[in-house]
């Protein structure tokens, strides 16, 4: 049979895409916006809010191969707890049947908005009352696991590319310690064998408070105009996985307008384009997770006395359960962190990840322990800025040193 010059040369491309197919990819996402009249999580108690600005996501992409499978999901609110990813799993699990999922390799994140409901308790209407919904947090629970549950049905045959840039100059500070920063942009974009997208993970950190505490409205802030541009640009589902904000990492002598922050995030979605277009392609098939289930000192009696009064809706006494991983997809290393951990503990996490293609450090994921933070803040003659309002926010002064030295026992596990 005869084939004209341009059908040919097309099947050929399809033929190279295809073989070049490493994985298997599936992505989802939902709306996940709270009633008007909600408590508004971040900076003080008792803020309801009056309207929807923009549409909160729960998020969720399936990466498998041909012997394992993970998934990260990714929630834009001020950061889930330990427990819901835990009850994600387990709805999860009896709901998707004896498929070859791996529901204990799932990875939850969250982007921190300041402008989204409290799912933590500590932002009701004074600080001995929860402001959780717990009618709100069911349903986010099951609108998680659905998502999951949709991505791996909806997987295909896909290749990657990344990226790795620098971003945030400008307006992206750290107010306490002004000369350590993690301005890294990092973006893994799977694609079908027809070149279009599946979805993409994009790792930065900021804080998203451009309308903290000045507008009453449901919003992503910075995020959604990132995920507005990246989808209006790209398509498919678009992941954001923020990064290490502790330290108060964030967009700091910005105007606290939603034009602003909208603006910053078409930005930050123009430059991962940008670094994207001029990308590499993702090497290596291996699926590799390594994870571990641990107890952390709780130092803080602020926080017990809060779990004790039902404030915050979790077990903790003199310890507290929560959970890490490290994993790798192909050539690129993922690392967690419990909670918003200081530029630092970037840093030291990806010299500890030695591997040639991109680090992403996650921040707020698998749980939401509040500041994890350098031994030196808590010393008061060091007199680092806001040290003690941040160590009041912070489980304790083991937890940073602990995690580091986790994020090397895993990874000493082989990798």
């Amino acid at each position: 049979m005869f084939y004209g010059k341009h059908v040919f040369l097309s099947l050929m491309l399809l033929l190279v895409l295809s073989g070049s197919a490493q994985w298997k990819v599936g992505a989802a996402s939902a709306s996940i916006n709270p009633q008007v009249g909600s408590f508004i999580a971040g900076h003080t108690q008792n803020r309801k809010f009056t309207g929807v600005h923009d549409n909160l996501y729960v998020k969720a992409v399936v990466i498998a191969n041909r012997k394992d499978n993970l998934t990260i999901i990714t929630v834009d609110c001020i950061g889930l707890l330990y427990p819901q990813l835990q009850e994600i799993r387990r709805q999860v699990s009896a709901n998707i049947g004896n498929s070859g999922f791996n529901p204990a390799h799932i990875i939850l994140s969250s982007t921190h908005t300041h402008a989204g409901p409290d799912v933590v308790g500590i932002w009701g209407p004074d600080l001995m009352h929860s402001g959780v919904d717990s009618n709100y947090i069911k349903s986010l629970v099951n609108t998680a696991s659905t998502q999951v549950i949709k991505a791996w049905m909806n997987r295909k045959k896909a290749h990657a590319n990344y990226s790795v840039t620098q971003h945030g100059e400008g307006w992206v500070y750290n107010i306490s310690q002004p000369d350590e920063l993690d301005r890294t942009l990092s973006a893994i974009r799977f694609l079908d064998k027809r070149g279009r997208s599946i979805a993409t993970l994009t790792n930065f950190a900021c804080h998203p408070t451009f309308v903290d505490a000045v507008h009453d409205k449901v919003s992503s802030d910075y995020v959604a105009g990132f995920y507005q541009k990246m989808d209006s640009a790209i398509g498919g589902v678009n992941l954001f996985l923020q990064g290490a904000i502790g330290g108060w990492v964030q967009p700091e002598y910005e105007a606290k307008t939603f034009e602003q922050a909208m603006m910053r995030g078409r930005e930050l979605a123009n430059a991962n384009l940008a670094a994207l277009s001029a990308g590499q392609k993702l090497n290596g098939k291996e699926l590799i997770y390594r994870n571990k289930i641990f107890s952390l000192p709780v130092e803080n009696m602020g926080f017990r006395q809060l779990v004790a009064a039902g404030v915050i809706n979790r077990k903790m006494t003199d310890l507290v359960e929560t959970e890490m991983a490290i994993f790798r997809i192909g050539n690129a290393y993922f690392a967690t962190h419990p909670g918003e951990t200081v530029p630092a503990m970037s840093l030291a996490t990806r010299k500890i990840l030695t591997n040639d293609g991109p680090k992403f450090v996650m921040g707020l994921s698998m749980d939401a322990l509040g500041y994890i933070l350098k031994p030196e803040f808590f010393d008061p003659e060091k007199k680092i800025p806001h040290a003690t309002y941040l160590c009041s926010m912070s489980v304790g002064k083991q937890t940073g040193p602990l995690i580091i030295s986790l994020i090397e026992e895993l990874f000493g596990l082989g990798f």
